[in-house]
Order: structure tokens, then C-alpha cells, then sequence
């Protein structure tokens, strides 16, 4: 059996996609896409999703990581997505989608290579030592590094990813460096359990964090650079919760083809 397929990166942040609007999702074979993600043995991607048809929303993302198991809520999958939507002609410049954290809304450019995405709304903040820990669709770990450029992210990263707090669940571990006009965002990936080229829910929580960790309030845009290019995040911020979150950046269709 041939599979069709299409492969779009987010600022490098790269996901196999899979059109699945014709039938229902059911019986997914975990091992396969663990395959199909691998870089040796695959087609290689940070992550795959299918799109499927819902009745009370232009469409359903449905996102499995690397190592094959459904996954929380991914950002620059979401933007991916909604691109490849676009493509199918499923959408055209707005859309309202289903994840697994629930309805999200994105804005989409006239070429469809950039993508707004409205994220979740967010109230909790809490610490671990000097980090900051937050759940944007999913659970992040916040923590400033000076001289990130040259930092290990994988083996800091790993080592607080299966500490005592967070071995069971897992968390993905993101490091910034405030470079004024900007920030620096490296992040370990759960799931993939590698550091990735970009992880959106994780540069939401980062902006988020930095803004608590400044005591800033009102409406704010701050942006970011990570090792795929780089991303902006938008919130309002009332020192209580953040609304109005959105994630934008790049989506772009890489290749398409087949596999057996």
C-alpha cells in the first residue's frame, strides 16, 4: 500500500502531513509512524498529522510525535496545517480548526507560507527554582542561560526532561537568552526527545514567561529567534492571564510523495 504524503517545515520545525479527509481515522499503526519519522530509516520529521473532516469545524489535527505516540497540542504544526488545509483547498484565508487541546482560529497570508495561529489562553505560572513552568497547549519548562549559543541543550535538556518531577509525564525544556531586541530560544523536545529546530507552544511559553519574569503588562510582541529562523508571539497580558496569544510565523511545503 502506497501512501501519500507531504512534508512542510515551521521555521525547521519539519512534520510529515497526511490527507485523511476521505475516511475515518482509526487503527493508526504507532511503529510506522515512528518509521516514518525516523532520519535514517523514514521519510524524517520532528512529528506526522493527519487531517480529517469534522462537522463543526473546517477540519481536525491530529498529531503524533517521532516516537510515535498522539501528542499534546504542537504550534508550528498547527501553522503547518492550516498551510497544507490552504492547499487542499479545504480553507482560504481564515479558518477555524480542531486540536487536541481545542478550537483554535489562524490567519493565513495571501501565499500561504505564513501563518497566525491563535493559541490557548493562559492563567497559570508556576516556579521550579528559578525556572518558570506552564502548560500552553503543552507542559513547558522556562529557564535563562546566558551563552546560550554554545550551551549543551541536549544533555541540560534531557537531564531536566527525566528528572525525579518530570520523568513520568515528561516536559519539554526551553532555554533563552535575552538578546534585547530580540530572544534566543533553544528547546528540548519531548517526544523526540532531541532538541528541535523550533518548538511553537514552547517559544509561546518563553515569551510568556520573560513577560512575568519583567513584570510587564498590556499588549505585547516580542520576538524570537530560534535555530529555524525566527517567530513572533502576540498576548495580552494583564499580570493575571494572557489572552489574545498568537503564534506567527513560516509554513512552508518542503517536498511531497509517496512511501509503501
Amino acid at each position: 500500500m502506497k501512501i501519500n504524503f507531504f512534508k512542510y517545515q515551521g521555521a525547521g520545525n519539519d512534520f510529515i502531513l497526511i490527507d485523511h479527509t476521505m475516511s475515518p481515522l482509526k487503527n493508526i499503526d504507532n511503529q510506522l509512524v515512528e518509521q516514518l519519522c525516523h532520519r535514517r530509516f523514514g521519510i524524517g520529521a520532528d512529528g506526522l498529522m493527519f487531517i480529517t473532516k469534522h462537522e463543526d469545524y473546517d477540519f481536525e489535527m491530529h498529531y503524533f510525535n517521532a516516537d510515535g505516540k498522539l501528542g499534546s497540542m504542537c504550534g508550528n504544526g498547527g501553522r503547518c496545517i492550516v498551510a497544507f488545509a490552504k492547499q487542499l483547498g479545504i480553507i482560504d484565508r481564515e479558518t477555524n480548526f480542531l486540536a487536541v487541546d481545542g478550537p483554535h482560529y489562524a490567519r493565513i497570508s495571501e501565499n500561504g507560507e505564513w501563518v497566525d495561529l491563535q493559541m490557548i489562553d493562559v492563567d497559570t505560572i508556576t516556579k521550579d527554582g528559578e525556572a518558570y513552568v506552564l502548560n500552553t497547549g503543552s507542559p513547558h519548562y522556562v529557564a535563562l542561560q546566558n551563552d546560550l549559543k554554545d550551551f549543551d541543550v541536549f544533555t541540560e535538556g534531557k537531564n531536566i526532561r527525566y528528572n525525579s518531577t518530570y520523568a513520568e509525564k515528561g516536559i519539554n525544556v526551553n532555554f533563552v537568552e535575552d538578546k534585547g531586541d530580540h530572544l534566543f530560544v533553544r528547546t528540548y523536545e519531548r517526544g523526540v526527545e532531541d532538541e528541535t529546530y523550533a518548538c511553537g507552544t514552547g517559544v509561546t511559553a518563553v515569551a510568556m514567561a520573560i513577560a512575568k519574569h519583567k513584570n510587564q503588562t498590556g499588549h505585547i510582541k516580542t520576538a524570537i529567534k530560534v535555530l529555524g529562523g525566527d517567530i513572533k508571539i502576540e498576548f495580552d497580558y494583564d499580570g493575571k492571564e494572557f489572552t489574545n496569544v498568537f503564534l506567527c510565523g513560516p509554513a512552508k511545503l518542503v517536498f511531497e510523495g509517496e512511501v509503501e
